[in-house]
């Protein structure tokens, strides 16, 4: 089994350069903990060398490239969403996969809340379904779709 999880500087994320983000990304834990872990160190040894690190990082690691939550070309209207009308311009912003963390410093969403969004999803993707349900039903569709055969 390969597991294509790289380490990288989530720029988006992060707060100086994204080094810590990335970090924590790849590792499956809390941001915050990382950041602490970080200064705590950088305090605690007291000397150049998490800075030294910190900024070679910063240098040697790659951007990620920022994650827009949907696949290109999903939809060829995109820019024109306000222009057409129908079931096939809605977007969903927030299809990203929903963690739920089972410890404090692991990376997720705590399971109420979890419960909550994915419920929420549903209810987003219900509320789509009725409005393609809608227009195949629409006496619209049945003209289109006999315009078509033409």
């Amino acid at each position: 089994m390969t597991s294509d999880k790289q380490l990288r500087r989530n720029t988006h994320e992060g707060k100086i350069a994204g080094v810590c983000a990335g970090i924590a990304e790849y590792f499956g834990i809390e941001t915050w903990l990382v950041r602490i872990a970080t200064v705590a160190a950088t305090l605690l040894l007291a000397g150049p060398f998490v800075p030294v690190f910190y900024i070679a990082a910063w240098f040697i690691l790659d951007k990620k490239q920022p994650d827009h939550g949907f696949a290109p070309n999903r939809h060829a209207n995109f820019s024109n969403k306000s222009r057409v009308k129908g079931w096939q311009n809605d977007i969903d912003e927030d299809d990203k996969k929903v963690e739920v963390k089972s410890k404090v410093w692991q990376a997720g969403e705590p399971p109420k809340q979890a419960f909550y969004d994915i419920k929420q999803k549903f209810v987003r993707i219900e509320a789509r379904l009725r409005k393609v349900e809608t227009y195949v039903t629409s006496s619209e569709f049945q003209l289109n779709r006999e315009i078509n055969k033409l």
